[in-house]
């Protein structure tokens, strides 16, 4: 590949995908790094974790395969994306939600969030991001109805953030930290995440740009309400380790085909995930914004990447 003046403010996933790395091998290295985060999901909600995730899955690979060949293409599953696609989904569901909402789900994911836009790389908004703002519309209580884990004592039936926001109630950072606590499957454990986080970063997988920038605006925003009126308003880390934050800032909002190719682009993404997150925990009328930060993010993409890539040497001249 010839080398620019621009590549040097230019850059892919990772500087191993930029090295050659193909797409199926980070894709299988994501899968990988969200193992420690399916065994916590298992591990607390059991067999209604195994169960979602097996829907989820097989649903999104059956939708990419059925989609291929309605549109003319060779069926190939080889390249781990829609498994990836189909282990987040479950990931970001409540562990008791009705089977067939969670495969309806990841069908509108790969359907509508994926191949409809051209499939691998061409789609705009995460797809499984997609799922859940489409389940969140259609199946509204169902998408907010919690479970304690089985055969612990969790706080409450009640998700962490929803009990902070409405009830004032903080849960141990201790129980968000490990996962002891009601939530989407892969939103419980801090710990499970962070260690698959470590993955891809010593992989080369993803890059910390994004992840950082969202953490640094969170807990600076977070913070500053926080040293306002301590007593209205949870602590930063509270913030970091509750909801889907953490899921959202490692493993969704760093997908390389909706996030921006600059770094000056990734740091300013990465800020308004955390931003617009933190402004929807709120002021908002939804205990949680993760969801609507990344893929409010996804739509500015395209704008972020035109103002952030140098134009070349004396490219504006005639």
């Amino acid at each position: 590949m010839e080398n620019t003046e621009s590549d040097n403010y230019r850059i892919t996933y990772s500087p191993h995908v930029h090295s050659g790395t193909k797409t199926s091998e980070v894709m299988r290295g994501v899968a990988l790094a969200l193992l420690p985060a399916i065994g916590a999901a298992i591990y607390y909600f059991r067999l209604d974790a195994v169960l979602l995730l097996l829907t989820t899955i097989l649903t999104s690979l059956a939708s990419e395969a059925v989609m291929q060949r309605v549109l003319g293409k060779e069926i190939d599953l080889s390249n781990y994306s829609a498994l990836v696609t189909g282990i987040l989904i479950a990931l970001v569901l409540p562990p008791e939600i009705p089977l067939y909402a969670a495969g309806l789900g990841s069908v509108f994911a790969i359907v509508i969030g994926k191949q409809l836009f051209g499939g691998l790389g061409k789609n705009i908004f995460n797809p499984a991001l997609i799922g859940r703002a489409f389940l969140v519309s259609a199946y509204p209580v169902l998408m907010t109805t919690w479970t304690k884990p089985t055969g612990f004592d969790a706080v409450t039936s009640a998700t962490p953030l929803a009990a902070e926001k409405f009830d004032n109630v903080v849960t141990p950072f201790s129980r968000l930290f490990f996962g002891n606590i009601s939530g989407s499957l892969g939103e419980t454990s801090a710990l499970a995440l962070l260690i698959g986080g470590a993955y891809l970063l010593w992989k080369g997988y993803m890059d910390w740009r994004i992840p950082v920038a969202a953490f640094a605006a969170l807990i600076a925003l977070s913070g500053l309400l926080w040293g306002i009126n301590p007593a209205e308003y949870a602590s930063p880390l509270f913030h970091v380790l509750a909801g889907g934050f953490m899921i959202g800032a490692i493993y969704m909002a760093t997908d390389p085909t909706t996030s921006p190719v600059t770094r000056g682009g990734r740091w300013i993404f990465g800020a308004g995930v955390g931003i617009i997150t933190m402004v929807i925990r709120t002021w908002g009328g939804y205990p949680e914004g993760v969801m609507y930060s990344i893929l409010l993010m996804n739509a500015f993409r395209p704008l972020i990447d035109r103002f952030t890539t140098p134009t070349p040497f004396g490219g504006g001249q005639e």
